[in-house]
């Protein structure tokens, strides 16, 4: 997934480059992420030392500020032409309410959100008068096997294969965890992880991940990510297309006398 926005973000940014002196100068997208901003975090990997790109990353842990983002903007349109913004779906105002808060709720209880790059894009219209177009990753980041890293498959692999493991040990209420052990190199495990523990539980950005001024990401931060999006891993193709195994997902008979419950 992350692979996806930082490429994404990177390819959207040159396309708006090409016809910022004419036309459309700011391009918002819109990912995933209620309460973390990792994912839009990705979007700041798009820009580094040999290709510099104007991004503007808005975190829900850090309070929209309407005119200080506005400033931001208007600052890199200035000096570059354009502006690429990759926004959480979960951004708050200070008053701690959801921009994109449609008022309805999910299964969970949870605010249904969706549509805050159409707000966002309003606001640079209303407030700068600027061209803009925006889009929304949804699903396709979510989807993108085509374009995962190498870590992301490998990984994907290691926690199916574990997952497995530990149901026919008997292990009952636990999930498999990637436990970071070092960043250079680049060395995980994998770890078992009570449910208890990590469920409804969310990892929030450090503080040390976020720029200064709150819209973009830290050195720390990119040396966090670099391993996450390197390395391709293409599925095979056919005609043109990706061609993925379809699992039968056969049910078998339950042997659990009682399910985990997230109170």
């Amino acid at each position: 997934m992350a692979k996806y926005i930082a490429v994404s973000t990177r390819e959207a940014s040159f396309d708006v480059a090409s016809m910022c002196k004419t036309s459309t100068k700011v391009f918002v997208l819109e990912v995933m992420g209620r309460h973390a901003g990792w994912i839009a975090a990705a979007g700041g990997m798009a820009s580094d030392k040999e290709t510099d790109i104007p991004v503007v990353i808005l975190f829900p842990e850090v309070a929209f500020d309407r005119e200080k983002f506005l400033a931001k903007v208007d600052s890199m349109v200035k000096k570059y032409g354009y502006c690429s913004v990759v926004v959480s779906e979960g951004v708050k105002g200070a008053d701690g309410k959801f921009l994109s808060d449609q008022g309805l709720r999910d299964a969970f209880g949870h605010a249904q959100l969706g549509g805050v790059a159409p707000v966002v894009a309003s606001i640079v219209k209303d407030g700068l008068g600027l061209k803009y177009h925006w889009g929304v990753a949804d699903y396709l980041q979510r989807a993108a096997r085509h374009i995962a890293s190498k870590t992301d498959v490998a990984q994907a692999y290691a926690m199916g294969k574990a997952a497995v493991q530990f149901a026919v040990k008997g292990h009952n209420a636990v999930m498999p965890a990637i436990k970071r052990v070092s960043n250079k190199p680049y060395k995980w495990t994998v770890d078992m992880a009570p449910l208890e523990k990590v469920a409804n539980v969310e990892k929030m950005m450090p503080a040390n991940f976020i720029s200064s001024d709150g819209f973009g990401i830290t050195e720390k931060c990119r040396q966090y990510l670099a391993p996450l999006i390197k390395g391709e891993d293409y599925p095979p193709y056919k005609d043109g297309l990706p061609r993925y195994v379809r699992l039968k997902n056969v049910a078998v008979a339950k042997k659990l006398k009682k399910s985990f419950e997230v109170k």
